[in-house]
């Protein structure tokens, strides 16, 4: 890609993210993965920064936009929700919406790993675009861009959606399996901003890995995965 093309494509997507930025390289920044940052081919930063705003600004839309929508739900149901709609797979499907991995900035070896459309990469990316609308345009910009994106997926169930811890361990016990297991398998990251790789196991069946910045939330993460596998074996 040449700078010429690069200039397009981003004009293109901010655009596309219905935000003018005053300061282009904050939308550059929260595109470029640390594969590629400080090359020739990218002379910023990484989106890491940004991201750890983007997922901070995120989360206090997220709730505020629940307190409106669900003005007599007890916190508990609220909490549910917004475990989702800040969940790797709802920024992912964010991401994918807007066709990040067509602007993301990675090194050629990242790019032919499949990385462009790693889920947990279009995440990182998805939330560092929050935190750059956020440093570019302040709260207001950030909320405009969140609410049109998050409301459809906050439409989609009018339910709380159940603690997929919960959801596991019941579908354990009414086949008579043992409950679930959990046990952390990595960890990477800086010191004051780790990122936990957990393994859920059920018996008799292939486990399941997530990931999260709390070992409660690798373990959310995980037992939503082998859930959903699990499901499809019954199905």
């Amino acid at each position: 890609m040449t700078s010429s093309d690069a200039t397009v494509d981003l004009s293109a997507l901010a655009e596309r993210l219905g935000h003018a930025f005053a300061e282009p390289t904050l939308l550059r920044q929260a595109l470029t993965h640390s594969s590629a940052a400080g090359s020739a081919r990218s002379e910023v930063a990484s989106y890491e920064r940004l991201e750890f705003l983007g997922d901070r600004v995120l989360g206090l839309i997220v709730a505020d936009m629940l307190l409106d929508a669900f003005p007599s739900e007890a916190e508990g149901a609220l909490a549910r929700r917004h475990a989702f709609l800040v969940s790797r797979d709802a920024l992912a499907e964010v991401g994918r919406e807007l066709d990040l991995s067509r602007f993301l900035r990675v090194s050629k070896g990242e790019a032919e790993s499949g990385g462009r459309h790693n889920p947990a990469m279009l995440a990182d990316v998805c939330e560092a675009i929050i935190g750059a609308i956020y440093r570019d345009g302040g709260l207001n910009a950030a909320r405009a861009f969140v609410q049109r994106h998050w409301q459809p997926l906050l439409r989609q169930n009018r339910r709380p959606p159940q603690d997929a811890k919960t959801a596991l361990q019941e579908w354990a016990q009414a086949r008579g399996l043992p409950l679930p297991s959990y046990r952390e398998v990595g960890r990477e990251g800086p010191s004051h901003e780790p990122r936990f790789t957990v393994e859920a196991v059920v018996q008799n069946h292939d486990p399941a890995r997530g990931s999260g910045r709390s070992k409660r939330a690798a373990e959310h993460d995980a037992a939503q995965r082998l859930l959903t596998q699990v499901q499809g074996e019954d199905a």
